[in-house]
């Protein structure tokens, strides 16, 4: 990626998180979904087990399974986000890899609470498990600050996009974070794959740092939307699954209507 946008990146972690990173540790890629099929490369080889939740974002499985890694879904429970609890359990029953989780997530809009992110990465790493965190969404919490999970581990590995608060998402603009062992092996496979993410993009992305007035009207605008499901929905026989704490998603529980998802 240009310099120029590594060091805007490195430069929001520290205006936005409090948290210092290094522009060498950022690779600047085709979206987040050219990001995914990186880490899952240069972290895992066939036949790892990895686990992710479930409900969760197609695409993981779908690149996932294409690469031989093996899938552990874990069904979440009413808090509709991953606990430390889940991930002891899931190793016992058979040593996992890695692990990827999304704060807020697609499709729940669900939020993982600051303690509870730490611990779950606490564990990951007493038990030797790689962390993906997806925080594609953040910026767009509505119930709490947004917390990385590079503030409780040095050794995980972040994805994000310009595709969603930055309202970007045709421009195929994302980048990662990486552990400092990583950064190599990211950096060869991404020149064998895509070679570049493009310069235009590259260039807009920059920009897109310095719009932040005009995009928290936007967001103004999903919590407004929020706030007229998070009333309506229930009220018209919709119970919520999830809580709406980020993104722009409402899980609901269709069950007294229905026994298809699909239908």
């Amino acid at each position: 990626g240009l310099a120029d946008l590594r060091k805007a990146i490195a430069e929001h972690y520290g205006e936005h998180y409090g948290i210092d990173v290094a522009p060498s540790r950022i690779a600047v890629t085709t979206g987040s979904s050219a990001a995914f099929n990186l880490a899952f490369l240069a972290m895992f080889d066939p036949g790892d087990r990895v686990a992710i939740a479930a409900p969760g974002y197609p695409a993981y499985r779908n690149i996932m399974a294409a690469l031989g890694i093996e899938i552990v879904e874990i069904e979440l429970g009413a808090d509709a986000y991953l606990h430390a609890e889940h991930l002891k359990s899931a190793h016992r029953d058979k040593p996992l890899k890695g692990v990827l989780f999304a704060s807020p997530a697609n499709p729940t809009g669900a939020v993982i609470p600051a303690d509870e992110l730490a611990a779950l990465v606490k564990t990951a790493e007493e038990l030797g498990i790689a962390v993906i965190s997806d925080e594609i969404y953040h910026r767009l919490a509505y119930a709490a600050p947004d917390v990385t999970a590079l503030a409780y581990g040095a050794g995980v590995t972040v994805i994000n996009s310009f595709s969603k608060y930055y309202c970007m998402t045709g421009w195929r603009i994302g980048w990662m974070v990486l552990p400092d062992e990583l950064v190599r092996p990211v950096e060869r496979i991404a020149q064998s794959l895509y070679i570049s993410p493009p310069e235009l993009s590259q260039i807009a992305a920059i920009e897109a740092f310095k719009a932040t007035e005009e995009l928290e009207k936007v967001k103004a605008r999903y919590a407004w939307n929020r706030d007229l499901l998070m009333k309506r929905l229930p009220e018209l026989g919709f119970a919520l699954a999830a809580p709406m704490d980020g993104a722009f998603y409402a899980f609901c529980d269709v069950t007294r209507h229905t026994n298809d998802s699909m239908a």
